[in-house]
């Protein structure tokens, strides 16, 4: 039986695929990870999980995320700001200093 193996470099962070191991058992998929896959790195965690039992989704079999453009939610796109939305800004900034030293507000 073929089993997938996952490591962990340190705590928190998250498991990678490293290979897998030929073990007819879960213990000795263990054993046999530790040896082949955890001391070659800095390892934390091992986890082995039968090649049969992980399934895949692809993109040629569904669309992820949609077609909606979302890219509002990413700030990068508040960079492309428009020029003359600043100008348009300024002017009407300065129409109210000029409105409120003619009422005698400043």
């Amino acid at each position: 039986m073929i089993w997938e193996v996952f490591r962990q470099e340190e705590a928190g962070d998250r498991h990678t695929h490293c290979g897998n191991v030929h073990a007819p058992d879960r213990e000795m998929a263990l054993l046999f990870a530790q040896i082949q896959h955890g001391r070659r790195m800095q390892t934390n965690s091992l986890w082995v999980a039968p090649s049969d039992e992980i399934g895949e989704v692809d993109a040629d079999e569904t669309e992820f995320g949609g077609t909606t453009d979302k890219s509002y939610r990413w700030a990068i796109t508040y960079n492309e700001i428009d020029a003359s939305f600043a100008e348009e800004v300024a002017e009407s900034e300065a129409e109210q200093e000029e409105a409120a030293e003619k009422r005698g507000d400043v």
